[in-house]
């Protein structure tokens, strides 16, 4: 066998060698990687509830005005509105606190017969504002006045309270003191050991509660229920198990 020959075998058996020795590491850390055990944990979500008291009510009120012509319509609603402005602000409604929020203006038609088109009989001109009223023991006194000053539209009343972030807080507390107790008690009937905590997350939702409330009205006005309101608070907690 030559010189060359040899030296060409030789290589071969070195670049074998090398490989044969690469694999078994290889297949060694793959081994490993696979048998390291998972890291336990224990998932929960909890509620927190407090109640309290809608302090702000805010309320639609619209005027709706039909005429022959839209020009009509429009002069007679913009007067009807301005005293319903008037009002408010007389009954001491910051005009901040209201915001128009819709303004229309279409034709009326009457009805097509005998193979005619429809043809437009009248038009009408509706204009609405939401009101904040944040004295809700004169609610139902405000409402009266802006019926009898010239709205005919009057939408649903919607409650909120002022703070409701702050008070929050509570129901945070109380989402957070059932997720432990409820971790521990799983933990305990499964015999493990609660570790740290690795995660929490919030979920808030506001949800009116119709609870009896005192009657918002003063002599004379609409009767109006504020209730209670729920601030609701969902946790979700994740804990390493030892």
């Amino acid at each position: 066998m030559s010189a060359g020959m040899r030296a060409i075998l030789l290589g071969l058996g070195l670049v074998s060698a090398s490989l044969s020795g690469a694999l078994p590491m290889f297949e060694a850390g793959m081994s490993r990687a696979q048998d390291k055990p998972r890291e336990r944990t224990i998932t929960l979500n909890a509620v927190g509830r407090v109640y309290a008291e809608p302090d702000i009510a805010t309320v639609q009120v619209g005027v709706v005005t039909e005429a022959a012509t839209a020009a009509e319509a429009l002069s007679r609603n913009t007067t009807d509105l301005r005293k319903v402005v008037d009002v408010l602000r007389a009954a001491a409604i910051d005009g901040k606190d209201i915001q128009t929020t819709g303004f229309h203006v279409s034709p009326r038609y009457a009805p097509a017969r005998d193979g005619n088109a429809a043809k437009i009989t009248g038009y009408q001109v509706s204009n609405a504002v939401n009101v904040t009223v944040r004295d809700l023991a004169g609610l139902g006194g405000v409402l009266d006045k802006v019926v009898t000053s010239g709205a005919n539209q009057i939408g649903s009343v919607r409650f909120d309270v002022s703070k409701s972030d702050v008070l929050k807080d509570e129901a945070r507390k109380l989402a957070m003191a059932n997720a432990i107790r409820r971790a521990q008690l799983y933990a305990m009937a499964a015999g493990v050991e609660l570790g740290g905590v690795l995660s929490i997350s919030e979920e808030a939702v506001f949800t009116p509660q119709p609870r009896s409330g005192a009657m918002m009205a003063s002599a004379g006005a609409a009767p109006i229920e504020a209730g209670s309101q729920a601030l609701d608070v969902t946790v979700h907690v994740v804990w390493a198990l030892k």
